[in-house]
């Protein structure tokens, strides 16, 4: 079976390479988490396709790099168009593969999308430049050059949006694309190659190889022929790939795991900080960007603990295809079970768990009840490992010291949430959070234009404007003389 229909959608379940589908000896199964029902057998590549792939990509790699900034938009622009045209399909394939709400894919992720395409066509073609600068009379001359063939490797929580976070400027950039999805999540990626194709992105360019992490992943990273590695994933995975780059001495991006604080002032709008930390629930809790350890004043805890459970009570947990539900599913049983537990571990440790703490049993299947752990150990799992599910803590502090110290006390610096009615405080906070995104007073607020990515072991590099073209390209300098020329 090398097609699958999902939501009326025809889906390819072979591997994208060099413009044509090619299947696998080997297959994996793909199933449902809203339903837990079979969606099709995907095919499983190892090094034989990836070597395939990056060759193709080689292949494709001169050709597209010569069509130039405006030559790569014009093509990336119809690719954009054509997400737009199926918004529709694509918000559907991905709600039954990730569990995701069907209405934040059709108003959100997917319009995102083709955002994040047409954006980096549109930058590098308008804002991908540096002024030329003087020394001693020779002229500075930056270029961003075409860097060759890049490996992505992207996550199951948004596939496609975080996936074309990489391409989009990966692309824009001349370089050409290797791209495995993760295997829980294979569909968008492949409906999004036939995208690729009616745009007219010449073959090659454009590669999908679908498999195992420990397979078709790890054949990837380790290619001699890649010039580029970007990853969004754990922190373990992280280690694998970056021992494997390091003998091609392959440059890399990683957007890692966190463990945020969101944290609440006894000058805080209090209905505005409860309302930020419910979002936090957000795509069942898999989000990297969550602030999971809320930190509250002693003094106005009790009050905001109050309006947290008001508002967390009205979650409507169900089918994530219904417009009325706000929480969907887990992703796969592996996950639940991960995050089942931490929980369990958590109770058993004497956590005081005053909301949810166990599986949604009236839904069933991969349901877990949205959970607030109060006052957990310092230190203990529950507080410094990520979850990455709809399992937040909450813990209280006195003095703007102990919060900063609180905050920053885990190995994770990607993501931080600051409630405050004082901005002179919340400005001087701000300054001693490590993160790589502080948000005051608001959540989820993201400009391309702005670099994106963590400190500690929340990543390596920055995506975003010319951050995100720093990476997928070489930079050079041409240094011109003010002597010597015979004109």
């Amino acid at each position: 079976m090398t097609f699958i229909e999902v939501a009326g959608a025809k889906v390819d379940t072979r591997h994208y390479i060099g413009g044509a589908r090619v299947a696998s000896a080997e297959t994996f199964t793909n199933t449902s988490p809203v339903d837990g029902s079979f969606l099709g057998e995907i095919a499983r590549g190892g090094q034989a396709e990836i070597d395939l792939a990056v060759a193709a990509a080689n292949k494709a790699f001169k050709g597209w790099a010569a069509l130039g900034p405006v030559g790569r938009g014009e093509l990336l622009m119809k690719l954009a168009e054509l997400v737009e045209e199926n918004i529709e399909t694509l918000a559907q394939l991905e709600t039954m593969d990730n569990g995701s709400l069907l209405r934040s894919h059709r108003r959100g992720v997917m319009p995102r999308v083709a955002m994040n395409i047409r954006f980096f066509a549109d930058w590098a073609i308008n804002d991908l430049h540096h002024e030329v600068f003087e020394t001693r009379g020779h002229s500075n001359n930056i270029s961003w050059d075409p860097s060759g063939v890049c490996a992505l490797i992207t996550p199951w929580n948004a596939p496609l949006m975080l996936a074309t976070w990489k391409i989009g400027p990966a692309l824009a950039a001349g370089d050409t694309v290797v791209l495995k999805p993760a295997e829980w999540t294979p569909l968008s990626a492949s409906y999004f190659a036939d995208l690729t194709k009616q745009a007219g992105i010449p073959d090659g360019v454009f590669n999908v190889v679908q498999g195992y992490g420990k397979e078709a992943g790890a054949a990837l990273v380790a290619h001699k022929d890649i010039s580029r590695i970007s990853v969004t994933g754990s922190v373990p995975t992280a280690k694998l790939i970056a021992r494997a780059a390091a003998d091609n001495l392959t440059p890399i991006s990683f957007e890692l795991g966190g463990k945020s604080p969101l944290l609440v002032f006894e000058d805080a709008d209090l209905e505005l900080a409860a309302q930020l930390a419910v979002e936090q629930y957000d795509n069942a809790g898999q989000v990297c960007l969550s602030g999971t350890r809320i930190l509250v004043h002693e003094s106005v805890a009790d009050e905001f603990a109050a309006k947290f459970i008001e508002r967390a009570g009205k979650i409507n947990q169900g089918d994530p295809r219904d417009e009325n539900t706000d929480l969907g599913p887990q992703i796969h049983q592996v996950h639940f079970d991960r995050i089942k537990g931490f929980v369990d571990r958590a109770k058993a440790e004497g956590a005081d768990i005053i909301m949810g703490g166990s599986p949604n049993d009236e839904l069933g299947g991969l349901f877990f009840r949205p959970t607030l752990v109060k006052n957990p150990a310092a230190g203990s799992e529950i507080v410094t490992a990520e979850v990455f599910g709809p399992v937040l803590c909450m813990q209280t502090f006195k003095t703007d010291e102990e919060a900063i110290a609180m905050a920053n006390g885990t190995e994770f610096g990607l993501a931080a949430i600051l409630v405050s009615g004082n901005k002179d405080r919340a400005e001087k906070v701000a300054k001693e959070l490590v993160a790589g995104t502080i948000w005051v007073n608001c959540f989820f607020v993201r400009d391309l234009r702005a670099p994106f990515g963590g400190s500690r072991k929340s990543g390596i590099g920055r995506e975003g404007g010319n951050w995100s073209f720093d990476f997928y390209a070489d930079v050079k300098n041409t240094v011109f003389s003010p002597n010597g020329w015979k004109e």
